[in-house]
């Protein structure tokens, strides 16, 4: 029956508008649930070959320069060499450094949380200890309890060393097609699309890669420049486990928003058991100049172009991927979010244009907006 038959005559427009978008929502959330559901059950295949697209993001710029002096094949095989050789030499070199010093770490940890303990004792604060050993054994019950959703994903995924190696090759072997040939897979990939919509499938599939690749690209470089920052101020400042600690800031780096900052305070409370309270106080003013310089020079200068969400976007997207996937969806949250925000602006961007009816007969045309 339609929409102005009888039965629908004294049903308000409102109502009746918002009806029809509830079932069209409900829809697209069942279809989204179905997807999520899917990806869950083959997550150490969406891990690989998000470990690949990694790859490809990170050693693409090493294939273009050697693919200008020798074929691409070689360029590939020669760009993954450097950097997984590189990448072996780094791992060599933390491990034998800091081979010893986590336990001391854990050690030095203990006493400085010991002396703030202390000190929030005292007044005026005052707090009694009893406080302090329920909050412990609160947290403490909580990680237990909460252990499997907080490290899901890629250690729920791969509990054993067979599955890891899988992932890892089978992740390798997705960069190397991705590097030697990616344009051709994503033309054979949109080819199963209409031919008017193609160009925009196209488009957007070139705006994803730059968002993600520019993503991966900059939180590496974010990274980095914190880690060097901490162990050199570490350094300067006599506090001992430089490397550990700026190794712990570094990966804590990749979760947006809390990774780094829990992972600089273990390095301030490290500092008040080695150095005392005036070193770390230093330590933490200088942690405090670098997430100034790091939110307002270094990110919007190294990936303005490839994130452009709002950082309450970002927050609830580390929440939720932390709730959905674990640490791996901690991980992964912004760099989805951002591809999916730049793929939706760039398809509403360059919608065709209304009401321009297409011809019967003759070729299909473009639409209108598609990059060139």
């Amino acid at each position: 029956m339609s929409p102005t038959g009888p039965n629908n005559a004294n049903v308000p427009p409102g109502l009746a508008q918002a009806a029809a978008y509830s079932w069209r929502i409900l829809a697209v959330g069942l279809l989204g649930y179905v997807l999520l559901s899917l990806l869950g059950q083959l997550q150490l295949v969406v891990v690989a070959l998000f470990i690949g697209l990694i790859l490809a993001a990170i050693v693409g710029p090493l294939v273009g320069l050697a693919n200008r002096v020798m074929p691409r094949p070689l360029a590939v095989a020669a760009g993954l060499i450097v950097f997984i050789g590189g990448f072996v030499g780094i791992l060599v070199f933390i491990t034998t450094s800091v081979t010893g010093q986590w336990e001391s770490l854990a050690q030095q940890f203990v006493v400085g949380v010991g002396q703030m303990q202390q000190w929030l004792e005292g007044p005026p604060l005052n707090i009694e200890s009893a406080d302090f050993t329920v909050w412990y054994q609160n947290g403490q019950q909580w990680v237990i309890d909460n252990r499997g959703e907080l490290f899901s994903g890629v250690i729920g995924s791969a509990g054993t060393v067979l599955e890891i190696v899988a992932a890892l090759a089978l992740a390798l072997f997705s960069a190397v097609f991705f590097l030697a040939g990616g344009s051709n897979i994503w033309g054979w990939a949109i080819g199963a699309f209409p031919q008017p919509t193609r160009a925009r499938i196209d488009g957007a599939g070139l705006v994803a890669w730059r968002s993600f690749a520019g993503y991966t690209r900059g939180i590496i470089i974010v990274a980095a420049a914190n880690a060097v920052f901490v162990c050199v101020l570490l350094l300067i400042l006599g506090v001992p486990l430089a490397l550990p600690l700026a190794l712990l800031v570094f990966f804590g780096t990749f979760i947006p928003l809390i990774g780094a900052p829990i992972a600089m305070f273990v390095a301030v409370v490290v500092a008040l058991a080695a150095r005392g309270p005036v070193i770390a106080l230093i330590v933490l003013i200088g942690i405090f100049v670098l997430g100034q310089l790091e939110g307002h020079i270094l990110q919007p200068l190294v990936m303005s172009k490839a994130v452009n969400i709002h950082p309450l976007a970002v927050a609830v997207s580390v929440a939720s991927g932390t709730l959905l996937a674990g640490l791996f969806g901690a991980v992964i949250a912004v760099p989805v979010v951002s591809v999916f925000y730049a793929v939706a602006k760039f398809w509403f961007q360059t919608a065709p244009a209304p009401n321009k009816e297409r011809p019967l007969d003759g070729p299909d045309t473009e639409p209108a907006g598609s990059p060139s």
